[in-house]
């Protein structure tokens, strides 16, 4: 029986409450409410959650392995099973520096894992009545009013041509990467992005604001109708714009005041304060021997170093985000809670529900969805396993995920209350495999 429940049934029976001093019950009723709290992440060891810290241990075979071969130059690496940190290491260093290791309090920057805390900003506003996920976006961004598809492109000028969308731009398409914005990066709709001069890597601009550039992103073409399948884009930056509109605030505040404060997430931010931005870690590439610092030099328009650079409301709902391995953590641990952590509700059970349920079957069975394989989909902002895809890995049907486009990666685990944080900071590496190798030990760690 819930303890509220519980409380209530007693208070109602008079035989019962005369015998009590009120104090008392009120002191009673504090207690019960407490038990209710989700608890927040604290250290344990392995055996205490039903792992086993040999097998776990191995964890620091595999990484080791990837850092003396190069194949990463190294990061953090954290894993928690029912709210207790069982592993939480950093390995490697950050540049050719002797002694400059990487360490647990490193702040990394993490691009699209971004797009989950954009997620749950919106399932915010969805579960407080303030938007249907079947919306059109131009009801919050009237730009998005009258959208077209390109047809074809001159090669000359990069001048095109275009016909109407045959249906308008929803919440849910812009949730699922199937509303036809992509970034820019195929072909011809790559021209015209180029020409209209956007940001196209989403991360930052010191030129523009969120607000300028969703409404020219929104003047361009779309890659195909809205709803037609699944091409990962731009769409969560629309969709912090969306959250600006409906709350009044920069998405930079509404994420302080809704999921970083609560949290306690201190260290993450679209742009550093100056007392923590020695923490940054640098952007390595990969070389024939070894790692290259790629601080100063450009991607895709923005600097490596943007997230050094002052405020100047450019908010990439997408991408922006910098953080550490601990305040992902938190924000994850939140999630795998059913939406709590500690005294902070950041979201309820059932929305949670919603937002990790699969959004991709007939998309998927078109061949047009987010994978061919069974049961490797995408629901509301993040990948998904479901249970026909549980042969495929070691994780959990219902585990959803993402990661960024340094190498950082997450993954939540509700059936087995475990959560992983793995954060590198490289740019095109040679060798993949990691993330894989480091779930097949996590998974084959647990022996209850």
């Amino acid at each position: 029986m819930d303890v509220h429940a519980f409380l209530l049934i007693f208070l109602t029976q008079p035989h019962l409450t005369m015998k009590i001093n009120s104090i008392f019950l009120i002191a009673l009723w504090f207690a019960f409410t407490s038990l209710s709290a989700q608890p927040q992440l604290s250290s344990g060891t392995p055996q205490s959650v039903g792992m086993s810290e040999k097998h776990l241990s191995m964890m620091d075979d595999v990484i080791q392995e990837y850092v003396e071969n190069d194949w990463i130059p190294g990061g953090v690496f954290l894993v928690a099973r029912r709210g207790k940190i069982v592993y939480f290491k950093s390995f490697g260093t950050k540049s050719d520096k002797k002694g400059d290791l990487y360490q647990n309090d490193d702040i990394f920057r993490i691009a699209s894992m971004t797009k989950a805390v954009t997620t749950v900003s919106i399932m915010q506003l969805y579960e407080q009545g303030k938007l249907r996920l079947d919306d059109p976006v131009s009801d919050y961004i009237p730009a998005f009013k009258e959208m077209t598809v390109l047809e074809s492109v001159n090669e000359a000028d990069s001048s095109y041509t275009s016909i109407k969308a045959n249906r308008p731009i929803t919440i849910r398409h812009l949730l699922t990467h199937s509303s036809g914005i992509t970034y820019g990066n195929e072909k011809d709709l790559g021209k015209v992005h180029t020409k209209a001069g956007l940001p196209r890597a989403g991360l930052s601009s010191e030129d523009w604001t969120s607000e300028r550039f969703i409404n020219e992103l929104a003047a361009l073409p779309l890659a195909f109708h809205p709803g037609e399948k699944y091409n990962y884009g731009l769409n969560m930056d629309v969709l912090g714009r969306v959250v600006e509109v409906i709350s009044g605030q920069s998405l930079s505040d509404y994420f302080r005041k809704n999921i970083f404060d609560p949290l306690g997430m201190n260290d993450t931010w679209f742009y550093l304060p100056k007392n923590i931005q020695n923490r940054l870690v640098h952007v390595n590439q990969q070389k024939e021997n070894g790692f290259e610092v790629m601080d100063g030099k450009i991607y895709n328009n923005p600097d490596h170093q943007y997230p050094l650079s002052k405020d100047h409301a450019y908010y990439a709902g997408g991408g922006g985000l910098s953080s550490t391995a601990m305040d992902y953590a938190k924000f994850t641990q939140a999630l795998v809670n059913g939406g709590t952590y500690g005294e902070a509700r950041i979201l309820g059970s059932r929305t949670i529900e919603v937002m990790t349920s699969d959004q991709m079957i007939l998309l998927n069975e078109q061949g047009q969805g987010f994978s061919k394989q069974p049961g490797i989909t995408y629901c509301l902002g993040f990948s998904l396993i479901t249970e026909d895809g549980a042969g495929q890995g070691p994780r959990s049907p219902g585990t959803y995920a993402w990661g960024g486009y340094f190498n950082t990666k997450f993954f939540i685990d509700p059936r087995e209350e475990l959560i992983f944080v793995g954060m590198t900071q490289i740019e095109f590496g040679n060798k993949g495999g990691l993330w894989d190798r480091l779930d097949a030990v996590i998974y084959g760690s647990i022996i209850d």
